[in-house]
C-alpha cells in the first residue's frame, strides 16, 4: 500500500502514512517523488555499491537543539545520502525523484517525519534547482508575505500568531519560490506549523495548549485545519519580504526598515534554505534568481523587540505596513508580484 501527497508543489508517493501530510487522490500519472521506508530497496544497495564521497559536513557543537550531518555523495553523482549524528540517513538518487530513509530506535515515525518534511524535503527541492526562502509565509489581500529569517528569530511563531488571527498559512520554515515570468509565486508547504513549548506559551497561554509532535519530545504543533487556523493550499504571488534580524531592546522595536538592493541580496543570500549543500554553480545562478526577486518583490527588514511577548505588537506593525504598501502598489501596471 502507498499513500499520495501533495507537498511543496511535490506530487509525493510514500510508502508509509505521514501524520503531517493529507492524502490526495492517487489517479495522477505524474508522481514528483516516490520516498519508501523499512529495508534498504534494490536501488539503495546499488548505490551502496559505489565510491564514496563526503561532500559537506554540518557539525554542531555538543549539546545542541541540532544533530550534526554529514552530505555524501555515490560515484559521480549517481546519488547522494544525507547521515545524521542521531542515526536518522536518507538516501536519494540524482535526480532526486526516488527517496529512501531509515531511523534507529527509539525514534518514533513522527519525529522521523520532521525530517522528512524539513531538510530533507529541503535538499529535494535543492537538488531540483528550486530555490528555497528559509521563511515561513503567510497570505493576506490574495497575496504572500514572507517572513524569513535565521532559526531562532521568530519566523514560525510570528506565522503562528497571525494563523490565530485568521490569516492562512502558507508555508512554515521553507517556502519555494516559482518564477512565473517577472512574478514570484510562493508554493504551499504543509498544514502545520511546528513551535516550541515557550511560544506555546506565550500564544495560548500553557506550554500544553497544542498537541505533542511526538511522544517524548517537547515540540508541538498548530494544525492548520481550519479551526481556527487555516492553511493556505495555492499558490500566491509574493509580494513582501520580511526578514528578521536580532531582537533589539530600545524603544524603537519593534520596528521596520527599508533595505537598498545590495543589501537585501546580501541578506536573502544568506536566508535561502538548506544553501550549504548546493555547489558553486547553483549558488551563482541562484544569486541571479535573488537578483530578479529583488527587483520584482519588496523586501523589508522587521527588527522584533527584546520581549517576545510584544509579539501582538510586532503583528499589527506587519499587517499596517503590508497594507500601505499594498494599498499604494494595487494600481501600479509595474508592480510586479504586488
Amino acid at each position: 500500500m502507498s499513500y499520495s501527497y501533495l507537498a511543496y508543489g511535490l506530487e509525493l508517493d510514500c510508502s508509509s502514512r505521514i501524520e503531517a501530510l493529507e492524502c490526495v487522490p492517487s489517479d495522477s500519472p505524474k508522481i514528483d517523488l516516490r520516498f519508501e521506508d523499512g529495508p534498504e530497496p534494490a536501488w539503495v544497495r546499488a548505490l551502496n555499491s559505489l565510491p564514496r564521497d563526503v561532500l559537506r559536513r554540518r557539525l554542531e557543537p555538543a549539546g545542541a537543539a541540532e544533530p550534526s550531518v554529514v552530505l555524501t555523495q555515490f560515484g559521480a553523482g549517481q546519488g547522494f545520502e544525507l547521515a545524521y549524528s542521531d542515526g536518522v540517513r536518507f538516501v536519494s538518487d540524482a535526480a532526486a525523484t526516488r527517496l529512501w530513509g531509515e531511523c534507529q530506535p527509539p525514534m518514533a515515525k513522527e519525529e522521523f517525519a520532521v525530517y522528512f518534511l524539513g531538510p530533507v524535503m529541503g535538499f529535494v527541492l535543492r537538488r531540483r534547482h528550486i530555490t528555497c526562502l528559509h521563511s515561513s509565509a503567510v497570505e493576506f489581500q490574495g497575496r504572500a508575505i514572507s517572513l524569513c529569517g535565521e532559526a531562532g528569530f521568530g519566523k514560525s511563531t510570528t506565522a503562528a500568531a497571525f494563523a490565530l488571527r485568521g490569516l492562512p498559512v502558507i508555508a512554515e520554515d521553507i517556502v519555494p519560490l516559482q518564477e512565473d515570468a517577472e512574478k514570484f509565486l510562493a508554493v504551499p508547504g504543509y498544514p502545520r506549523v511546528c513551535l516550541w513549548p515557550e511560544s506555546v506559551q506565550m500564544l495560548l497561554g500553557r506550554e500544553d495548549a497544542l498537541p505533542l509532535i511526538t511522544a517524548g519530545w517537547e515540540k508541538r504543533y498548530l494544525a492548520l485545519d481550519g479551526q481556527p487556523a487555516k492553511f493556505a493550499s495555492r499558490k500566491l504571488p509574493l509580494a513582501l519580504v520580511y526578514i528578521f534580524a536580532p531582537r533589539a531592546g530600545d524603544t524603537s522595536a519593534p520596528r521596520v526598515e527599508k533595505l537598498s538592493p545590495r543589501e537585501a541580496v546580501l541578506d536573502l543570500v544568506r536566508n535561502t534554505y538548506m544553501n550549504w549543500v548546493i555547489g558553486s554553480e547553483q549558488r551563482a545562478a541562484e544569486f541571479d534568481t535573488l537578483c530578479r526577486l529583488v527587483e520584482n518583490v519588496e523586501i523589508r527588514r522587521v527588527v522584533p523587540h527584546a520581549q517576545p511577548e510584544k509579539i501582538d505588537e510586532l503583528c499589527d506593525l506587519i499587517l499596517r505596513d503590508a497594507e500601505a504598501f499594498l494599498s499604494a502598489t494595487k494600481h501600479s501596471p509595474e508592480s510586479v508580484g504586488r
